[in-house]
């Protein structure tokens, strides 16, 4: 499960991280403010590989770019963008057979940059009923950066014009798989994890010429690196947003 993170960094910092040349930086994304706390619904950025469109109509080579994209996937054939509240998460088990997510497993796969993300424990047995559930912040050790696989999925709006700017709704999904009870640091907090991409496999992984079959056999190693410390409940809360929420307590 992945329901709550923070990507603090600057967006031309990210573009020097993944690779994006400046002018490939979208306006929206470029300005999207810093959140230690997103959560479903919230605009968040995504880097994604797409071929160039040509003056005459046609493509050309593949251009690496940031974009801006709402969190939580809408399919094509979706009747209205509410859906995507309930997709916020895609299972790396049935990407393949989903008809939500298979298309875009196909051609439509992305990185989620994320400084870390948050998972909450439950209170001890025999604690007050008034007691809260503890939130764990889980990031690199080494303060890195971690690169989440998404999907993405473009949804046209029925009742806008053509001429329309925000006819189209970009919407991404985070992939998610079992997380090892024996791990040390995510095995105590949930059975389930975002699913990580390493640097040397991001460019496979955005190719969207390559297959499915092969884009999963990408995925799966487990993460390494990560720590986990207990912070503040203000997280559980989407109105309060801020550095101090990473904050051991």
């Amino acid at each position: 499960m992945c329901g709550r993170y923070a990507s603090f960094r600057a967006a031309q910092d990210l573009a020097d991280a993944f690779g994006v040349d400046p002018e490939d930086v979208a306006e929206d994304a470029a300005g999207l403010p810093p959140s230690w706390n997103l959560a479903p619904t919230d605009p968040v950025r995504i880097v994604v590989e797409r071929p160039e469109k040509l003056p005459d109509g046609t493509h050309g080579d593949l251009v690496r770019s940031l974009r801006l994209a709402r969190w939580g996937l809408v399919p094509g054939w979706a009747k209205d963008p509410s859906v995507g509240s309930r997709m916020i998460n895609a299972r790396i088990e049935t990407l393949a057979e989903k008809p939500a997510f298979r298309k875009a497993l196909a051609a439509r796969r992305c990185l989620v940059p994320a400084e870390g993300y948050y998972e909450w424990t439950d209170p001890p047995a025999g604690a007050p009923k008034s007691t809260r559930k503890t939130p764990h912040w889980i990031h690199p050790a080494d303060g890195g950066l971690l690169a989440f696989a998404g999907l993405y999925e473009f949804w046209r709006d029925p009742t806008r014009a053509d001429d329309d700017p925000h006819r189209w709704l970009v919407s991404m999904t985070i992939v998610t798989g079992g997380a090892p009870a024996d791990d040390p640091v995510i095995g105590p907090l949930h059975d389930r994890q975002p699913v990580l991409v390493t640097p040397d496999r991001w460019s496979a992984w955005l190719d969207p010429d390559r297959t499915p079959q092969d884009a999963l056999a990408l995925l799966g190693d487990a993460p390494t690196g990560l720590t986990a410390v207990p912070v503040s409940t203000d997280v559980s809360s989407v109105r309060n947003d801020g550095p101090h929420l990473i904050e051991p307590v």
